[in-house]
Formats: C-alpha cells, sequence, structure tokens
C-alpha cells in the first residue's frame, strides 16, 4: 500500500485485552499470529481504512509492578472492572521497555502476520511511538544515559516524586508541565542530538512494521514547551524543531509512513506545520462535551486546509466511553457530525457496540458489556455510508444556515454538504436538547432548474424539493432534540 486516502476511517483497538477476549471466545490462547480469519473479515466488512493496534510494544516489567502497587490506579481497577486480580494488571502501553512487540502478543512475527492479514484485505496498520519518555528499565538509561533527562542527589532528596536513582544516576520522571510526573517512566531529552538521532532511527525501525504512527503527547517536543518543563535541564535549545527534524528524516526511508499527533492546548496547526499528516481534533471533541451548538459551528469554519488534517472523534482510549458520556441520542448527533467532516475519522473498539466502561490502560483485561442492538445498527449504517468514494475524495462545504428574529433555534443546526461528480450529500445535525428549525443554504447554483429527490438512509424518509429553494432561501430543516438528517440528493 502506498498513498493513503485523503479522509481515512480509523479503529483503535486496545490489543492485549482484545486478544484476551478473543481467547475467551474460541477456548484458545490467541496471539497477533493466529488470530482466526473471520475476526479480520468482520473488520474489514465496516470499511475500515486503518487499524491502530494500541499497544503493542513490550510492557516494562518494573511499570507492571509499579502499576500493582499504585493505590490510586487501584481505585481505577476496581471501579472499571470489580474483580480485578493482581495479575490482570500487565502495566501500562506507554510505559515502553523496548520497541520489540511484546511475547505475550505474538511477537514481531504475530504482528507481521496481523499486517498481512490487513493488507490483504486492503487495511492499514498503525503503532503507537511515545516520544517523551521510556520505562524506567528501559536500555537506554544504562546504555544512553545522554538520551535522558539527568538530576542531582539534591533533586531526588528534595523531590522524590520527580526523580529516581538507576545505576548509579538521577533521572527525571517523565511528566508534562501540568501533572505529576509519571513514576514509572523517565524523562527523554528532546533537546540531545543523539536522542533525536535516536529517535528517528526507532521511528524507521517502526516504519518498517506498519503503515502510520499515532503519536503520543506530540506537543510536549516542541522548544519552547519542553523548554518551559525542564529549563537548564535540558541545555541549549537546538536551532531546529524536533519534529520537524525527526519526521524530515524518517519521510526519507518511509515516505508514505502516516503520522498522527496526539496535541493538546491548541497547538495542533502548529504541530501540522512541523511535518504531521494529522493532529487530534481535542478542541471540537470538548466543544461538543462542554460548549454551545454554536461554538461548533464556529470551529468548523477554519480554513480547509486546517480542517482536512485534523482526526475527529467522540471516543478514544484517553476519554470516557461515549455511550457514558452523551447519551443514546445524543450520541448518534455527535457521531454524525464527527464523521462525516474531513479529515481522519476515528472510532474506537466497543464505541459500535455501545460499551460504557473506560478502562485503565494498564490492565489486560475487561468486564463483559451487554450490546446495545439499536446503537449497533446505527453505526452500520453510518460505516457502510462512509465507505461512499464522496467521503474520501469529494469535496466538503460548510453549509450556512438562516432563522428568524423570533426564532434562534437554527444557531443549534450544523450543516455541511459534500460533492463528488454527480454524488451529493446534505448532513444537518441539531446539537442542542430541544427542537430546532432553521433554513440550510446549498452551495450548488446547479441545483437550480429541476426538482430533487432527498432520501435519508437512516430514518428511510424521502422528500421531493426543488432546486430554487434550497439554493436561496434555503432547504426548511425542523428537527426535534439531537435529531439529524443524512441526505441524498439526486435528480427527481
Amino acid at each position: 500500500m502506498t498513498r493513503w486516502p485523503q479522509h481515512p476511517v480509523l479503529y483503535e483497538i486496545n490489543t492485549w485485552t482484545w486478544l484476551h477476549d478473543l481467547g475467551e471466545r474460541y477456548h484458545r490462547p490467541v496471539t497477533l499470529g493466529d488470530i482466526p480469519e473471520a475476526e479480520w473479515d468482520m473488520l474489514a466488512a465496516s470499511g475500515l481504512d486503518a487499524v491502530w493496534l494500541m499497544g503493542v510494544w513490550e510492557r516494562s516489567p518494573a511499570g507492571a509492578r509499579i502499576a500493582r502497587e499504585h493505590p490510586d490506579l487501584q481505585g481505577s481497577y476496581r471501579r472499571a472492572l470489580p474483580n480485578y486480580d493482581p495479575q490482570d494488571v500487565v502495566g501500562s502501553p506507554y510505559c515502553i521497555h523496548r520497541y520489540v512487540v511484546d511475547d505475550h502478543l505474538g511477537g514481531p512475527e504475530g504482528l507481521a502476520a496481523a499486517r498481512e492479514a490487513l493488507a490483504r484485505r486492503g487495511i492499514r496498520l498503525i503503532l503507537d511511538f511515545v516520544p517523551n519518555h521510556v520505562a524506567v528499565d528501559h536500555p537506554w538509561l544504562a546504555q544512553h544515559p545522554d538520551y535522558l533527562i539527568q538530576g542531582t542527589t539534591r533533586d531526588l532528596q528534595s523531590a522524590p516524586e520527580h526523580f529516581f536513582e538507576a545505576g548509579g544516576r538521577i533521572f527525571a520522571h517523565g511528566r508534562d508541565p501540568y501533572f505529576p510526573p509519571w513514576t514509572d517512566t523517565a524523562q527523554l531529552n528532546a533537546f540531545s542530538p543523539a536522542l533525536r538521532k535516536a529517535a528517528a532511527e526507532t521511528l524507521i525501525a517502526i516504519g518498517n512494521q506498519c503503515d502510520g504512527v499515532r503519536v503520543d503527547m506530540a506537543m510536549l517536543l516542541v522548544k519552547r514547551i519542553f523548554a518551559g518543563t525542564w529549563g537548564a535541564r535540558a541545555g541549549r535549545p537546538p536551532a531546529q524543531e524536533f519534529w520537524w527534524q525527526v519526521i524530515r528524516a524518517v519521510k526519507k526511508a518511509h515516505p508514505d509512513l502516516l503520522f498522527m499527533a496526539e496535541v493538546y492546548w491548541d497547538m495542533e496547526w502548529e504541530l501540522q506545520q512541523q511535518g504531521f499528516d494529522y493532529c487530534y481534533d481535542k478542541r471540537l471533541y470538548d466543544r461538543l462535551v462542554h460548549s454551545q451548538p454554536a461554538r461548533v459551528y464556529e470551529h468548523l469554519t477554519a480554513a480547509s486546509e486546517y480542517q482536512t488534517r485534523l482526526v475527529r472523534f467522540i471516543e478514544n482510549h484517553d476519554e470516557a466511553r461515549a455511550a457514558a458520556m452523551f447519551g443514546p441520542r445524543q450520541e448518534r448527533a455527535v457521531a454524525l457530525v464527527c464523521a462525516g467532516l474531513p479529515g481522519a475519522r476515528l472510532f474506537h473498539e466497543g464505541q459500535f457496540q455501545g460499551a460504557q466502561v473506560k478502562l485503565p490502560v494498564q490492565l489486560g483485561r475487561r468486564p463483559p458489556e451487554p450490546v446495545d442492538s439499536d446503537l449497533a445498527a446505527f453505526y452500520r449504517t453510518l460505516l457502510a455510508e462512509l465507505r461512499a468514494p464522496l467521503f474520501h475524495e469529494g469535496e466538503w462545504r460548510l453549509c450556512e444556515r438562516a432563522g428568524w428574529p423570533d426564532n434562534p433555534s437554527y444557531t443549534s443546526l450544523i450543516p455541511y454538504c459534500w460533492r463528488h461528480g454527480g454524488d451529493r450529500r446534505l448532513i444537518v445535525v441539531n446539537l442542542a436538547g430541544y427542537a430546532a428549525q432553521g433554513r440550510v443554504l446549498l452551495p450548488w447554483e446547479d441545483l437550480k432548474g429541476r426538482a430533487w429527490r432527498l432520501s435519508d438512509p437512516f430514518s428511510g424518509e424521502v422528500f421531493q424539493r426543488a432546486g430554487e429553494e434550497m439554493v436561496d432561501p434555503g432547504l426548511y430543516v425542523g428537527l426535534g432534540a439531537h435529531s439529524y438528517h443524512f441526505l441524498r440528493l439526486d435528480p427527481a
């Protein structure tokens, strides 16, 4: 596989727990190398462009021990898995001991077999890269201490939660500037030329095993952020940004390797300019959860070159489960807003079935949950629609909307449209918890002069409207709370 589609559909799988579930279902141990063909076929039937196998790298034995003993984490384990056993705590997938596929998951040979099985079905593979830190027992601490942020005996005495001793040296724990340190990790030094070279070499080796990388907390390596976090301990800032230098080196070896950044603090555009193909759209997620619909619409008015390089989601392993956060009707509404936008569309294992338990990443087992069959049917329809070439190669436009002086409810409507040749779609979502009415102005002048048939695959409804009306004054839309239209336009 070479060129990625411009607007791919991505699917995140918690690899360790997925294989555990398959083992329970098939009554035998299952690794990446011997997954039944029927399981790959089910993934392919969803129309996915890529699968992100989260957490394949070798987990740290020291990190797993810390995770088992951490009192706060133990509380989260009990909430998610009331009957959890210490052996269920396998350690964080972001506390990496080595970038070698964990033997428990099938090792490098198992991953190669999984990648081949996906490729036969036209599905690409995404793996993790953690640039900010490594496990406290990573070989680099002994072999390459210059790759890491180091401290002094006084640092260890005054801030033992921030520093630790290993091999006669004092190292800093990994952290971001707004939270306590991750005590199972050691902080890498983004300003070290040797570390930058090693990071590029690691990514090139990862690129031999997959088609894309999801980069954890990518903004922490930006020069101004890193300098603000570590100050003089990091040394003099290099002339070049970390990502500009590293991604450019990796792309020479793997020009088609996709780089997807987990990024917060409104730094998406900055990371795009430093070489990332896609960046998390955390701002959209936060507005869907916390803001008025008008703020969501405002977010979507950004320039297309920015919009097309964002990753849209309503859940992933770091966020609450969508079914628990939004509720049944609202989840459908926000899912439609995200899934139909330009950029990458990220779905999370269990999202289609209505899973509600947010599992701590340190656990290797999860509780059984009932399947919401109505929600699963909704997602089947949505994924089937997203397979149309229009949603991968077409032109996306945010539509203008209008209302009346005595009825401002139209500001709760999120309308947008796609066009690819003669294929057209109009999606209108009411994000409010009350009914909304308004007019949606379609941007296609060639609608005029004929009648159009508007059909909705979700509701089965069919409407007939005049092209002149849809262009000006606009298509009248009335939607109940958290309701939507997903309309295909065909000449009547």
